[in-house]
């Protein structure tokens, strides 16, 4: 006699748990082999973050990613155009700007050459703006890219491509995510993936910036503040005490646990993670953010001040992440968007006054990790969603302050770390730095590189959702193999 099968039971058995179910049969083993290992483990439901093995020996550890948001001008920081000097003032010749998209000006625009003085320096002699003095003692230590492009020439847009390899939806998995889904992490008591913002203002792309998309969501980025509570709701509430915690929690869990053995749902071994995740946190946390224990002259070096909210402690705070084994650390300082339609959007002065926020704690987090010996196993990298004009933007043609528009065509990063040639220069653009003429690097390809250096292929790194497999990379990107070493 067979047991009677209620339309409960049926209802439970979803497309979804049959194939997760049938997942450790010979259909799924005959799966895994078509698809050539590139399928990725599921979290385990304690240890999500447990350290998983790469496709390949890595290069670096761990990523602090340094996101520009705004666009930060390559040709008045490191893509020194003297012709374009030479050619200030004049009409822009209509061969450049015929057909192509600009999110500001139209008709003939005129040239604009840099105000900033610009002089070689190191051993590599790379041209760097004087509105970056600090950076400019460490290029023997940086990889430039120079010939940088992108599809996109608005702000969210092309923050979104840059961040989570496509523009066009706030529901992909970000590049943090992406990493650690992949490798894991290294830390316990800390999230894999952790973000500090700056400059007043979340990026364009908003907290998609950093989501996990259709990923498990414990690998979303945690956003961190350098004022007040770190973490929000982080703290017990009043009256419940540590043991207290531990109670609720325990029982919580145990419920949370019956229900993922029942439905077997990812998410609810999401919330067993992040439940304890966030008990760990509340004793490492506190201490981790309090920065008053550096010493004296490393707190000069980059320009930070206990207790206060600035990109200087974000990038003293990303340095002491890595040290504990955070995998991805993610700063975005917005301020960058300089079309000169005000005061404040000026390419003169107030480029610099920019600068200074951005220049020197750069620099210092770059000597510090390699002081400590942990660039060797750290990759940085420091880059805008897109760069700008080589000519003024059209809204200030006749105004009294100086800007340029954005400009998906050419754009300058630097990386610095494991794995690359440090003080070389790769690809170029034309006399005005309109377009690039030699070894073009598209955002994808930039992509693939940070994973090719965390031991990870970005054909290989997908996830199954909807029916297909996706990446970061969608269909495109290669890796950068001139610039690693």
């Amino acid at each position: 006699m067979t047991d009677e099968v209620t339309f409960n039971d049926l209802s439970r058995i979803t497309r979804r748990h049959f194939l997760g179910d049938g997942s450790l049969g010979l259909g799924g083993l005959a799966l895994a082999s078509l698809m050539n290992g590139s399928l990725q483990a599921a979290p385990s439901l304690d240890e999500p973050f447990a350290p998983s093995q790469s496709h390949f020996p890595a290069k670096v550890k761990n990523v602090i990613f340094l996101s520009m948001s705004g666009g930060p001008s390559h040709l008045d920081l490191f893509d020194y155009k003297p012709q374009l000097v030479e050619r200030d003032g004049q009409d822009c010749p209509a061969s450049l700007t015929d057909g192509k998209p600009f999110a500001f000006t139209s008709g003939t625009p005129k040239l604009l050459g840099t105000p900033q003085k610009f002089q070689q320096h190191g051993r590599c002699g790379a041209w760097v703006s004087a509105a970056m003095p600090k950076v400019a003692e460490i290029v023997d230590d940086l990889t430039f890219i120079k010939s940088l492009h992108t599809e996109q020439f608005n702000h969210g847009p092309a923050e979104l491509l840059m961040l989570t390899g496509i523009p066009r939806t706030a529901g992909r998995p970000s590049i943090g995510s992406w990493v650690t889904y992949g490798l894991g992490s290294e830390s316990r008591d800390l999230p894999g993936f952790i973000v500090f913002t700056s400059g007043g203002s979340l990026p364009s792309s908003g907290k998609a910036g950093w989501g996990s998309g259709f990923l498990p969501s414990v690998y979303q980025g945690v956003q961190c503040r350098t004022g007040g509570d770190p973490v929000l709701y982080l703290t017990d509430p009043e009256g419940m005490d540590r043991s207290i915690r531990r109670q609720s929690l325990d029982a919580l869990n145990d419920l949370n646990r019956l229900q993922a053995r029942e439905l077997k749902n990812a998410e609810t071994a999401t919330r067993i993670a992040q439940y304890e995740m966030a008990f760990r946190m509340q004793v490492v946390v506190p201490e981790l953010m309090d920065i008053s224990k550096e010493p004296a002259h490393l707190l000069d070096d980059y320009g930070a001040q206990p207790g206060a909210a600035s990109f200087a402690n974000n990038c003293l705070l990303a340095r002491r992440l890595i040290e504990k084994g955070v995998r991805y650390v993610q700063l975005s300082d917005w301020g960058w968007d300089f079309h000169g339609t005000n005061p404040g959007e000026d390419l003169r002065d107030n480029l610099v006054k920019r600068c200074t926020l951005m220049d020197r704690p750069v620099a210092a987090l770059i000597r510090d990790l390699k002081h400590r010996g942990l660039l060797d196993e750290t990759l940085v990298v420091w880059m805008g969603e897109f760069g700008r004009t080589p000519f003024r933007e059209g809204r200030t043609a006749a105004g009294p302050h100086i800007g340029r528009d954005h400009h998906p065509f050419s754009n300058t990063m630097f990386m610095a770390g494991g794995g690359l040639k440090p003080g070389m220069t790769h690809g170029a653009t034309d006399e005005l730095g309109f377009n690039v003429i030699d070894k073009p690097v598209h955002i994808h390809d930039v992509q693939a590189t940070i994973l090719h250096l965390l031991g990870l292929d970005h054909t290989r790194l997908t996830y199954r959702f909807q029916g297909r497999d996706y990446r970061l990379t969608d269909v495109r990107g290669n890796v950068v193999h001139e610039i690693l070493a």
